[in-house]
């Protein structure tokens, strides 16, 4: 057997057929279920493509994570970042967008694809408008396709399960220190972290 798979015989043959309700959950456009799922998000990762490579961003709210004006649409705020735009110049550069849904506690997944603009709309800003705060933009998703992704990756890895795993982690001054020889980062900027994301949150 070959080390690595070059063709998608070799995979539906390693694989075989995909289960028949793997197919059949799959919707283009939001029914009322997939709908209520959605609205209870408030955190979804976005992929995109572009011309230099792919990117996978987290995305956060206090809220719904997205809006839907209609069964067809999803509507993303662009809230305050590092201003790096992966994200965004993917999606002006090529428009394939996937977007995974995920909600504290539940296994379950949502996953949506689509294609994606971003709008500069002052309508479409106005209705996330919240206690002051306006995104700076609105990507726009036109649904393809949605469907629940089975529950057994977040199982296995017991994402849900509490308690902090994370104490022997290296912090973000560390790693930053790291890749700038001590020029940045380091202790002062964690302990700086929380107070200064505090105030750049939105």
């Amino acid at each position: 057997m070959a080390d690595y798979v070059s063709d998608i015989a070799t995979l539906q043959e390693l694989y075989g057929p995909p289960g028949e309700a793997s197919l059949r959950k799959v919707a283009r456009r939001l029914t009322p279920l997939y709908h209520q799922w959605i609205m209870a998000s408030r955190f979804c990762v976005v992929s995109t493509v572009g011309a230099q490579g792919t990117d996978g961003s987290p995305r956060g709210d206090d809220g719904p994570v997205v809006q839907a004006p209609d069964a067809e649409t999803l509507l993303l705020p662009d809230w305050r970042g590092n201003n790096r735009m992966d994200t965004l110049r993917n999606i002006v550069e090529d428009g394939r967008i996937s977007l995974m849904f995920m909600v504290t506690g539940s296994d379950t997944v949502v996953r949506v694809n689509g294609r994606a603009r971003v709008s500069l709309s002052q309508a479409l800003i106005a209705r996330f408008s919240d206690r002051g705060r306006l995104p700076r933009s609105v990507v726009v998703i036109k649904i393809a396709e949605i469907y629940a992704q089975c529950a057994r990756a977040p199982m296995r890895a017991g994402l849900w399960r509490g308690g902090d795993e994370s104490p022997d982690l290296p912090t973000v001054g560390e790693i930053l220190a790291e890749q700038t020889a001590g020029a940045q980062g380091g202790a002062d900027y964690d302990a700086n972290w929380l107070a200064r994301a505090e105030k750049t949150l939105w």
